[in-house]
């Protein structure tokens, strides 16, 4: 089945990047555009990436995951280190997270280094978490195959009955990755497909170098 989607077509015309306005950290401006989108324009959930990594198959793979804590030193999202994302991190630690908030017309693509975050620190969002959230992180084995939705409910049935009244603890194999970034590149879209794009570099002086790129 063929589908021609050649005359789908927008022009961008919401915005504008600047070299000579941007700031030196990558990360203010990611703070920047964050607070923007997140208060003035829908997108729903603001806070939803993809995360490319390559498999133990050499293959590429992109799935949308939440981005839940941002710093000076990255970006921090939660999930079963024993999944197929948590297998081929530890296996190859580079990886690529892009925002794209339609509504705002603009992308930000980071690469960079992700490491597990302290134990402390995983334990006290899992805490955070709602209930039926702490208990799906132990129900779920992501990634492996099962033979039913009914194996899964099951289950978390049986935990609720065995944690009613307790205090839920974090399963050891789920918790935080932080992705220490080594380069942003922040999109805008434009109008006659003359996009904007600025990219920063980190330098061996750990300073940015900061450079406008062609559309």
């Amino acid at each position: 089945m063929d589908a021609d989607l050649g005359n789908y077509r927008k022009s961008y015309e919401k915005g504008e990047l600047l070299l000579n306005s941007v700031p030196e950290n990558p990360i203010e401006l990611f703070r920047d555009w964050f607070i923007e989108v997140d208060t003035h324009f829908n997108v729903g959930e603001t806070n939803a990436m993809t995360i490319s990594t390559v498999g133990l198959d050499s293959y590429p793979k992109s799935r949308v995951v939440l981005l839940k804590k941002y710093t000076h030193e990255g970006f921090i999202f939660y999930t079963n280190y024993n999944s197929e994302k948590g297998k081929a991190i530890a296996d190859n630690p580079n990886v690529c997270l892009s925002f794209f908030w339609h509504a705002a017309e603009r992308q930000v693509i980071i690469k960079g280094k992700a490491e597990k975050i302290s134990e402390n620190l995983s334990d006290g969002y899992f805490e955070s978490r709602p209930r039926g959230s702490q208990l799906g992180a132990i129900v779920s084995n992501q990634s492996e195959v099962v033979a039913n939705r009914q194996e899964l409910e099951g289950k978390l049935q049986d935990l609720e009955a065995e944690f009613e009244g307790k205090d839920i603890e974090r399963p050891k194999n789920w918790g935080g990755f932080i992705i220490k970034p080594v380069e942003l590149e922040f999109w805008q879209g434009r109008p006659n497909r003359l996009h904007d794009r600025i990219r920063y570099q980190l330098q061996e002086d750990y300073n940015w170098k900061i450079e406008r790129l062609a559309p």
